[in-house]
């Protein structure tokens, strides 16, 4: 799947920023720097100055050359083309979450105040909401999408899974939007119980979708051959 180098420019300016913003950070940076909040949106971990300041923008560049280059790994690379402003679309997404992440992560260096149980939701929510408008356009293919042995073993269950999909993620990412308005720590206990809810759903819905799938198919290397 090919992408325009303006599209790609884009991502590589972004994770540039994320390590320049970083490396200004630096030198005013105190020794210990929060990185991980509780459910109450309190700091209930701290990291040291390169962890803190260069962790997300590392993570940030792995994960764009991973999503860049892994279509080229996919047996099913040729779907990639069916579903590729999705997919474009999905990558800028993460990696303008983890820029947002790490502008939370900076405000915080230097003292500014930060609802981070408003805002962390609100960034969550909005990528759940953006990842379930994607999913009914996702084709099928061994990296991207709702895998279970069912999807990869019939089309008519990866479609119809992935459009149920899209609707419940798109409630989920509400979900976490209302949380963090709200500001309820209880109600947060109740979004990630949605989360495993709407895991289980979408796993047996994949498998009653594949029983009725007159043409379904058995994944390779799982039917034994005639000289086995």
């Amino acid at each position: 799947m090919k992408t325009g180098w303006r599209f790609e420019a884009s991502q590589i300016v972004l994770i540039v920023a994320m390590f320049a913003a970083a490396a200004v950070a630096w030198p005013s940076a105190p020794d210990q720097i929060p990185v991980h909040w509780n459910i109450s949106g309190e700091v209930d971990r701290y990291g040291g100055r390169f962890e803190g300041l260069f962790l997300l923008p590392l993570i940030a560049a792995g994960l764009y050359l991973l999503m860049r280059y892994m279509p080229i790994l996919d047996p099913g690379r040729a779907n990639y083309a069916r579903f590729g402003g999705a997919y474009a679309a999905l990558r800028l997404a993460i990696l303008v979450v983890m820029a947002g992440v790490q502008t939370m992560v900076l405000v915080t260096v230097f003292k500014a105040p930060v609802n981070v149980s408003l805002v962390v939701p609100l960034m969550v929510g909005a990528l759940f909401v953006l990842v379930g408008a994607l999913m009914g356009k996702i084709r099928p293919n061994w990296f991207v999408g709702i895998r279970t042995p069912w999807t990869l073993s019939s089309k008519m269950s990866w479609v119809r899974t992935h459009r149920l999909g899209g609707w419940l993620f798109v409630a989920q990412g509400l979900l976490f939007i209302l949380s963090g308005v709200l500001g309820l720590p209880m109600f947060s206990y109740i979004v990630m119980g949605s989360m495993l809810a709407v895991i289980v759903v979408l796993y047996a819905y994949s498998y009653v979708v594949y029983r009725a799938d007159p043409d379904k198919q058995s994944p390779a290397g799982t039917q034994p051959s005639d000289d086995e």
